[in-house]
């Protein structure tokens, strides 16, 4: 892909909740590049979870201009959308969100099935990325027997199998020790330096500071940018 990851122009995001209309963006402009690393931060109700969900595609601004892998998602039918979340964008969860039942080599292939993905080849590309992130020992693992660390690095493979040129980690370290958050940064770091952008969405400030830009959302707005 060329160009920036995503451009955000004035965007908006208002919700209707019992009937009353709550604004969580109230115009936001911002533009991930491609191979950028960013920390979104911000208190509780700032913006940062529905900002990121608009980078993502998870969701549509009610006013202004999003573009993501150069198509504009106001354009865009749902199916197409969803289309261009798998092909452009992974995504790693503070909570894992890994089937329990599944090994983690199986887990790493899930979305691959919905591009079509022959059995044979999404073993194969879920191996590849299980020992790119160190986990080639773990294939056959289920979740219950990896540790808290190894669960985020399955998460992250799965992320990265698509090929995505952005990934959004929310909160990626919450749920780990200080060393193990340190190791699984250093892994989303490195994946950086060979050319994914990274956007993290943190409340901590050692992880924000690790990132080469910040921003601060406050009030649907960013309040600050470094």
């Amino acid at each position: 892909m060329t160009g920036p990851a995503v451009v955000a122009a004035d965007v908006t995001r208002t919700y209707a909740l019992a009937g009353v209309s709550v604004p969580a963006l109230r115009g936001v402009s911002l533009t991930v590049d491609d191979g950028d690393y960013l920390a979104i931060t911000g208190t509780s109700g700032s913006g940062k979870s529905t900002l990121m969900h608009l980078l993502g595609g998870l969701d549509r601004p009610t006013s202004g201009r999003l573009v993501i892998g150069g198509r504009d998602v106001g354009t865009l039918s749902a199916p197409d959308l969803a289309r261009l979340r798998n092909e452009v964008i992974g995504f790693v969860f503070q909570a894992f969100h890994l089937l329990p039942r599944t090994t983690a080599r199986d887990n790493v292939a899930l979305p691959l099935v919905y591009r079509g993905v022959g059995r044979r080849e999404r073993r194969e590309r879920a191996t590849e990325v299980l020992d790119r992130v160190g986990l080639a020992h773990r294939l056959d693992h289920r979740p219950h027997q990896l540790s808290g660390g190894e669960q985020q690095r399955v998460a992250i493979a799965r992320a990265l199998v698509t090929g995505p040129s952005m990934l959004l980690a929310d909160e990626p370290t919450g749920n780990l020790d200080s060393a193990t958050g340190a190791a699984v940064l250093a892994l989303l770091e490195s994946l950086n330096a060979g050319g994914v952008a990274v956007v993290l969405v943190t409340h901590d400030r050692e992880v924000a500071a690790r990132a080469r830009r910040q921003i601060v959302m406050r009030d649907g707005l960013i309040a600050n940018a470094a």
